[in-house]
């Protein structure tokens, strides 16, 4: 089976879709001889329109079209084959879902596929929570639909090695679906105060840890997974993303940092068995911030070992990329493409 891997923090804003497109595309340059499959499991479908072509390539063009086709190409069309039998897995043809980017963006390693986003998500997302919910004697409704994307990696076989998922920034039943398929979790955070609870958060809702009543317990997505003889995603990386392109943690977010460091060294040794690594420095990553480069990076749909520095058009303005801030973009994600 394929090793997968999914980005997701309940806090928006954390750079989590950006860096997933950068890491999957590096990780499949520098390993040709691999298949890698994306599943964008978010309504807003960024990750899609990265891979697609991005702004200026009409990557959203690409993505609509994959929505309208008569079989949704995307993870919502396979969850409306799901939703009339939600309990039992049919007979899956996955590749009804799946797209090959390169096709439509020439920046993106030919062996990448991707079931795109898809906005219906959300319209399903309510119908998906009542299925799981239900109560039918002599069969558990919600580890049936917490599997649907499981039914579906496991329907591809070996066909793929390695497997990247954008989630939602929610913990919404979708959201659930998605990380309950994964087993090794990156948490990108932003370097300030927000960030600290949003990891508190994070573990308090994937792993059930100081939840604020035994009330709770009980329905925590931790306890009805394991309740099942599941295994929880392990925490691989920690991202702290978007730190000043000019100084990395020598600066006035050193404080917050070194918090944020102490709070997961403490968290790995009370809980060792949520993280695939043993220390804090294992598990911790440094990104910059893409600043300019970035910009002009997601626009073009263009990975940043693919990108060149200069002066380019982008939608009309010109704007530059210094070769010593894009070499330090594509350093910061080798960094954490090194850690998969």
């Amino acid at each position: 089976m394929p090793v997968t891997y999914a980005f997701w923090n309940n806090k928006g804003g954390t750079g989590k879709t950006s860096l997933c497109f950068q890491s999957l595309a590096f990780y499949a340059k520098q390993n040709p001889e691999k298949r890698v499959l994306a599943i964008d499991v978010c309504p807003q479908a960024n990750l899609s329109e990265l891979l697609f072509g991005g702004l200026t390539g009409k990557g959203s063009d690409t993505l609509l079209a994959r929505q309208n086709e008569p079989t949704r190409r995307t993870i919502g069309g396979y969850f409306e084959l799901r939703m009339p039998n939600p309990y039992r897995a049919p007979s899956i043809d996955p590749h009804v879902y799946i797209s090959h980017p390169a096709d439509y963006n020439a920046n993106i390693p030919d062996n990448i596929d991707i079931i795109a986003g898809d906005p219906i998500l959300e319209l399903q997302s309510n119908a998906v929570s009542t299925l799981a919910n239900n109560q039918i004697p002599g069969t558990s409704p919600w580890i049936a639909v917490v599997d649907w994307v499981r039914d579906l990696i496991e329907s591809l076989g070996d066909e793929y090695d390695t497997i990247f998922i954008d989630a939602n920034p929610s913990f919404s039943m979708y959201t659930q679906v998605a990380l309950a398929s994964a087993d090794r979790l990156v948490l990108p955070v932003m370097a300030d105060d927000s960030s600290r609870r949003a990891i508190q958060n994070a573990f308090s809702l994937i792993y059930g840890l100081k939840l604020p009543s035994e009330i709770y317990t009980q329905y925590a997505f931790a306890t009805k997974l394991r309740a099942e003889g599941r295994t929880l995603p392990k925490v691989h990386v920690i991202a702290k993303n978007r730190l000043t392109q000019y100084v990395v943690s020598a600066s006035a977010y050193t404080a917050v940092l070194n918090s944020i460091d102490a709070d997961v060294q403490s968290l790995i040794a009370q809980h060792k068995d949520m993280f695939s690594a043993k220390t804090a420095e294992d598990v911790m990553v440094e990104i910059r911030d893409f600043q300019t480069a970035g910009v002009v990076s997601f626009a073009r749909g263009c990975p940043f070992y693919a990108q060149k520095p200069g002066r380019m058009d982008v939608m009309g303005k010109r704007v530059q990329v210094k070769g010593e801030y894009l070499q330090n973009c594509v350093d910061s994600v080798q960094s954490l493409v090194d850690e998969l």
